[in-house]
């Protein structure tokens, strides 16, 4: 009876953050320097995706339905599914490290993908601008992974993977990744200004092929998350007590690298670093509904598709005729909230 009622509970509160999220999604898509009311973006919405499920050919027939489909919309999706992809990511390195404190960037992934944007730029200035802006994406993936790659050679000790050993190898990357970041923007020229407002984080001139590209990430990260909900579960009694309870240590670490390494390389690569989503959502999810990864991983990835939906709609709306990167009003949202929760909780434990 008990367990009936829990999950009547959790499924309310997920579908009550879902309905949050699309209601978002569609004002997101509404409002704007041209605005759009709400009844025709669900209409046009509605019309392609019946379009899309019975295959039939649809022309984009008004100024408001290419406004619709084909800039804002792509652009809504994609910050709900890389606002998903970093709050899961940052969930799980955190029930990996045991530490709420924890970000899913803290092993290297932003300063790898970092230098491996500031390449591609590079290479937009040698090989032209059309070329940069295919090469970023990949580039920026492939140094994420990279960096990850080191720590975890670095951090293995015979076969195991000390937490500690994780923490202090990203630490050591971070820093001569961001030394070679400086060295690679003391020789951009043109170029600089793009590449620091790509570091800053922005989804402005983000389309359906970035979609494309995010989806199979956070498909698998959410995937990998449902597999690894229990061991999450025993590893935050410890690796010991998880061991005892029949959980594979060491290879459910390795596998919690590889999901949240995938979710957050994934979303750097579309969009570009954007700081506080991992940390803080999680935290507040851990806060809101308890520490059972069970309903933690499902609600952190839904909060973390509201906050960056709302954050992204801010940012084109906060300034006239003007548009801040994404990055930096989820750190003025993000940073004073997240100090409140922090005094709250500690005046709480106290």
């Amino acid at each position: 009876m008990h367990s009936q009622r829990q999950r009547s509970k959790w499924a309310a509160i997920l579908l009550t953050l879902g309905a949050i999220l699309v209601a978002l999604l569609v004002l997101a898509v509404a409002i704007g320097k041209v605005h759009v009311p709400v009844g025709e973006v669900i209409t046009v919405i509605s019309r392609h995706l019946y379009a899309l499920i019975t295959l039939q050919p649809l022309e984009l027939a008004t100024a408001n339905e290419i406004i619709i489909w084909n800039l804002r919309l792509p652009r809504a999706i994609l910050a709900a599914c890389v606002g998903a992809c970093l709050a899961l990511a940052g969930c799980m390195m955190q029930g990996l490290l045991r530490n709420p404190m924890a970000d899913p960037y803290v092993i290297g992934v932003s300063a790898g993908a970092s230098v491996g944007g500031a390449i591609a730029f590079l290479l937009a200035g040698a090989l032209g601008w059309s070329w940069g802006m295919a090469l970023t994406p990949l580039l920026a993936f492939a140094g994420a992974i990279g960096a990850v790659i080191i720590v975890y050679f670095v951090a293995r000790v015979g076969g195991r993977i000390p937490i500690m050993n994780l923490l202090l190898s990203g630490i050591a990357l971070n820093t001569v990744l961001s030394a070679l970041l400086s060295f690679l923007i003391y020789f951009s020229t043109k170029e600089l200004q793009s590449l620091m407002y790509w570091l800053m984080g922005s989804f402005a001139g983000r389309g359906w092929v970035h979609v494309a590209i995010i989806v199979p990430h956070l498909l698998l990260g959410i995937a990998l998350a449902i597999y690894l909900t229990r061991d999450l579960n025993a590893l935050s009694l410890g690796e010991e007590a998880a061991a005892t309870l029949g959980v594979h240590v060491e290879g459910s670490k390795r596998l919690l690298l590889f999901a949240s390494t995938l979710l957050t390389a994934g979303a750097v690569a579309v969009s570009g670093i954007i700081g506080f989503v991992g940390l803080l959502v999680p935290h507040i999810s851990r806060l809101l509904f308890g520490p059972d990864h069970r309903l933690l991983l499902p609600t952190s990835a839904l909060l973390g598709g509201i906050f960056l939906v709302a954050a992204d709609l801010l940012s084109r709306i906060i300034i006239a005729n003007a548009e801040l990167p994404v990055g930096i009003i989820t750190s003025l949202c993000g940073g004073p909230f997240f100090l409140y929760l922090l005094r709250r909780n500690e005046a709480r434990n106290f």
